[in-house]
Formats: C-alpha cells, structure tokens, sequence
C-alpha cells in the first residue's frame, strides 16, 4: 500500500513540475493534459487505499525520511492514511480531477494556459500534504502551501488590479490567521514535547484545561483565516477574481474546508475543551445565517455561490464544535460534489455570457445551455437539501445534531439559514435560465460548453444526487477514528415533523424564488427600485459595511501610521543617522586625503608629526606608571 501512497501524493508534484517546463512557452495542450491524467493517477491511487481502509486494512504509516532532529524535537517526513485522512484525499483527488479535466477547456485561448496547470498541480499538492502528514509541522507545510498557490491562482490575472488586490487580500488575511495557528502549535510542543499526533494527543490528558483550552483557540484561529470564518471572511468572495476553475477546487471544495479538517484530526483536543466547542459551533451558525443573508441580494454570480460555501463552512463547523466531527467531515465531503459543481457550471455560462456575472441580465439560457441548466438545477437541490440528494443526509443531520444535544437557538439559526439557501440559491437557477431572454439586450450570443467539459462534470453529478446514500457504510469506516456518536431524535413523531417541516419550508422557499424571479417581468435593477433603497437591501449589498470599516479604520489609520513613522522616524532620525556618520567619514577622509599627496615634504613633516606624538604617549604612560602609586593617593583623596 506504500506505493499507492507515494503515488497519491506525488503524482500531483510530477504534473506540476511538467507543466511548469512550459511555463514561458506558447500555450500546449500537453501541459494540462498530463497533469490531468497524473492527477487521475493520484485518483485511483486514492480509491485504492479507500478500498483497502473499508475492507478493514490497518491505516498505512510511513517515515520517508527525518526532518528535523534536535535535542528532544524529531519531526520527519511521515505520511499516514487512515479513516480520516482518506476520506480528504478522495475529495481532493476526485475533484481536482475533474477540475484540471473541464480546465483544458476552460483556459483553452488563454496566454497563461500552461502556467495555469503547473499552479493548480502545486496547489493539489501542498493540499495532499496537509491531509496526509502525521504531524502538525507538517500539515502546516502544506498549509503555507496552499495559501501560496491560492495567491497565485486568484492573481492568476496578474494584469488585473483587482485579481492582484484579491490575491494579496487573502494572502495577508491567511498570514494573519496563520501566526495564531504557529502560537497553537509552539504550544502543543512546549507542553507535551512532540509534533506527532498520536504522541500529542495521548499527552493532553493531563494537562491543565486552560493551557489546553488557549492551544484550542490558537489553533481554531488558523482554521478561521483558512475558512474564513468572521471576521476573517472578506478574503472569500473578493477571491472570485481568480479563474472559475480555481473557485471550483480552492474555494468549494478543498482549501476552505481545510480549517475544518484541522479541528476534526485535532478532536482529541476539542473533546478536552467543550466550551470552546460550543464557541465554534456558536460563531459557525452565526457565518451560516451572515453569509445566506448577503448571498440574498448580490447580483454577482460567483459571489452569490461563494456566499454559500461560507455558509456551509458555518454549518461544517457547528458539527465539529458539538463533538460531531463524522457529521462534519461527511457534510465536507458532500458539500464538496454539488459546490464544486456549481462553480464549474457558472464557468459555463460565465464563457456563454462573455464574462457576465450579472444573473439579471441572462435569463432563459436553458434554451441554448440544457446541460449546463440541468446540473446547476440538480446541484442546487442538493445544496437546498431535498430528498434523495446528498445535501439532505449531510445537511440535515447537522441540524438532528443541534436538537439532539439541546442547543436550540443553534437548530433554529440553521433551519432558517436553509430556508434561505433554498431561496438564494433558485433565485440564481431562475434568474439565468428562466424567463426572458434579457441577455438580448446587451448583444450577447451564448453557447452551451464544450461537450468533453459537460462530461467531466457528471461525476460531480452523479455524487451529489447519490452520496449520501453512503452515509452509513461511511459512519462505520471513519468512527474507526473519531467519536462514534449517532444522532437520532428519540421520538420517531418528532423526527418525522422535523423532517417533513424542514422539507415543506425549503420548497416554498424554492417555490417563492421561481414566483418572484423566473417570469418574464424580471428588469434589471437600475438604482431607483424600492428595494434597492430600502435600508436592508442597501447593508446586505454592502456586506453589513464590514469592508468599508476595514478599510476606514483599520487599513487606513495603518497607512497614515506607516507614513508618519516612514517620514518623520525612517527619513529624519534612521536616515539621517546613518547618513551623518557617513557624511562625518566621507568629509575627514577628504581632509585627511593631504597626507597621502605623494609629496616628499609633506610626507616628511607627517612623519615628524607622528614621531613627535607617539613619543609624547611613551613619555605620559611611562610617568603614569612610574607615579601610579601617588595617583592613586591623589585621587583617593580628592574622592574619585
């Protein structure tokens, strides 16, 4: 099983390193379709140990070699697949797949073609690392990778101000949440004297409950920035400036998720401090509710489904928070199918529409995009959680989650955020394939994707209408590692009116989506609506203001602070330190220039000079010495 380890992992480096020999060369076709096919390399390579995990194989461990070995510190290059960390490598490996696949596609007439896929190969990479190593050193290895390649995929425009404005966002909102997770991380070592998880673990129980409960918090820090989790959240959507593909793989399905990955292998901890639990699980259906509420009015395709996964990151984290770390693991891997989805269709019909991110000015693509309209449609049902489809066995359960163990305000917050991700999320379905055809009024001609693209998405498909038929087969593997708590309303009365309830005001939010916006009466919004005047509309538009108060008083007062200190401290006391003792230097090496004239006469009075002071210092450190005795009395006496 070893092999299909190394396999797993590095698949991923070779695709990108080959790639990346086209970096400066004319767009080829090679370059993105052997990372592709390396990439469902790392695939099978990942089913196989899948395979081999449920069939009860003991978890693959292996040491390629050391890393670090000093004093009592040892961190190597260790590897591990377990329950846990299989159930990511899957997600990671098949929707990447997907995504370099629909990408030779997508980026088909762009400069940056080759460029392109040595990024997204580095970035599946550095993701495999942070899910497969053993320790935490490593996994922040490949967390810094990931925020590297993030920075690089979302400016991958470069030209763009406002793609490289979005890169350099993220890149510092993540460096900041990072220095939290380096703190968490110094003091798991401090105090139980080992990076290894097993190791780690099995040392914090006797630990005092507050160092264990600041190692929580400095550690869920990290995991905030990576899944923007508020008040680190602004980073996400400004993200969007990136390529579709990019948001499809780093920004549904994988990086995101990874904060949430972290407070699931680190449930040993958490299970320890069940009041921060009960912090993130709070702060989790808070996002949940704050990001279906923006998504409610913004008139940004991209946005409006980056919004969502916000939201579904808020619902993952209540799971974890409650010590139902299966639950959320199982809705991230569900989340991933239909969100990546979503993404790759609105790529569709962003290259239909010319670019156009305004769903208000498509309307009726179904016409000339049915497969596009049938698997967002399909997709946005699943994220709705309507039965069959995944988003019902994963979604749902995390509110079962909720009431089961008594938090209330928890379970209300999230039943009302589904009623308004089921609204939010077919008013986009309405607004771009239904009703007229607005899109006529801006001399647009849209054209359904390229076949080969359509069938690299209906994997995506098929998982987010069947996966969570999975949901027990995968209790059973991944409760191998993690608490095995089942959660199940004690009255079938209850659990049935729960259902039935959640199910009936999800589709009257869908029903009233499609009255309010898949009709022909549908104008583009100009300013001067009701609506858009209205105090609501204008916050929610706005994202509560929170950018602008960013900006005003926090990025604003540290530029004017960092001029004052550049002019005022930098340029008049460092610089003109350092410029007046070089000045000083300069200046006597000038005036001193006469003794090096090369003038016999000159030289010689230097030298009588210098005979006559040298013999001035003999003579005084001799009758020093000669006298020190009476000096010494002298000055004894004078008190000094």
């Amino acid at each position: 099983m070893e092999l299909y380890l190394y396999l797993a992992l590095f698949s991923p480096l070779a695709g990108s390193l080959f790639a990346g020999l086209f970096g400066a060369s004319p767009r080829t076709k090679i370059a993105g379709l052997v990372p592709s096919l390396l990439l469902f390399v790392s695939f099978v390579s990942s089913t196989i140990l899948l395979v081999y995990i449920l069939s009860g194989g003991a978890k693959v461990h292996v040491e390629m070699m050391t890393w670090m070995a000093t004093g009592d510190l040892y961190i190597p290059f260790g590897f591990v697949v377990d329950q846990v960390s299989v159930t990511m490598m899957m997600v990671v490996s098949l929707v990447s797949t997907v995504v370099h696949f629909y990408s030779i596609g997508y980026m088909d007439h762009d400069k940056g073609f080759n460029r392109f896929f040595s990024y997204l190969s580095a970035f599946v990479f550095s993701m495999m690392i942070l899910v497969m190593s053993d320790n935490f050193a490593g996994l922040f290895i490949g967390w810094e990778g990931v925020g590297l390649c993030s920075w690089l995929l979302i400016g991958f425009w470069y030209h763009k101000e406002s793609a490289t404005w979005a890169a350099n966002e993220a890149f510092i909102m993540n460096r900041i949440a990072d220095l939290g997770m380096l703190i968490g991380i110094f003091l798991i070592y401090w105090n139980t004297g080992s990076l290894q998880y097993d190791q780690a673990f099995a040392a914090m129980n006797g630990l005092d409950k507050e160092v264990l409960t600041w190692m929580g918090i400095f550690l869920f820090i990290g995991a905030m920035g990576k899944s923007a989790q508020f008040p680190l959240h602004t980073w996400l959507a400004d993200a969007m400036e990136g390529p579709t593909p990019v948001s499809a793989l780093i920004h549904a399905a994988t990086m995101v998720t990874a904060g949430v990955y972290l407070v699931v292998r680190a449930n040993p901890l958490y299970d320890l401090i069940p009041h921060v639990g009960l912090f993130i699980a709070s702060l989790g259906a808070f996002v949940a509710l704050f990001a279906a509420s923006m998504a409610l009015v913004n008139r940004d395709m991209k946005r409006i489904i980056a919004y969502s996964t916000l939201s579904q990151l808020g619902y993952m984290f209540v799971a974890a928070g409650l010590g139902a770390y299966w639950v959320a693991l199982f809705h991230l891997m569900a989340h991933a199918f239909f969100k990546a989805l979503l993404f790759l269709g609105a790529g569709n019909v962003m290259h239909a529409m010319h670019d156009e991110l305004d769903p208000f000015k498509m309307g009726g693509l179904r016409k000339v995009m049915k497969g596009t309209f049938v698997m967002m449609t399909l997709a946005s049902v699943a994220l709705a959680g309507i039965y069959p489809f995944a988003g019902f066995f994963s979604k749902d359960l995390i509110l079962e989650v909720g009431f089961v163990e008594h938090h209330y305000i928890i379970y209300t917050v999230l039943l009302f955020t589904a009623g308004l991700t089921a609204f939010y999320s077919f008013r986009l379905v309405a607004l771009i394939f239904h009703g007229e055809e607005r899109y006529k009024l801006f001399g647009i001609h849209p054209h359904e994707a390229y076949k080969f693209m359509l069938v690299a998405m209906s994997p995506l498909l098929l998982l987010a209408i069947i996966a969570g038929s999975f949901k027990m087969t995968y209790f059973e593997m991944v409760t191998a590692v993690l608490p095995a708590t089942e959660y199940h309303v004690h009255s079938a009365i209850t659990y049935w009116i729960m259902t039935i309830g959640t199910q009936l005001f999800v589709i009257l939010a869908i029903a009233f989506a499609y009255k309010k916006y898949a009709n022909n009466k549908v104008k583009v919004p100009d300013g001067t609506s009701k609506m858009e005047n209205r105090l609501c509309y204008k916050v929610l538009s706005n994202q509560y203001y929170i950018p602008y108060i960013y900006e005003e008083y926090l990025a604003k007062p540290y530029k004017e602070l960092s001029t004052l200190f550049w002019k005022q401290i930098d340029m008049k006391v460092v610089d003109a330190t350092v410029d007046g003792i070089a000045g000083i230097i300069y200046s006597s090496g000038e005036k001193t220039r006469v003794m090096q004239s090369g003038n016999l006469s000159t030289m010689l009075k230097w030298m009588v000079a210098g005979t006559i002071g040298l013999l001035s210092l003999a003579v005084v450190f001799g009758l020093a010495a000669r006298y020190s005795g009476e000096i010494k009395t002298i000055l004894s006496g004078l008190g000094v």
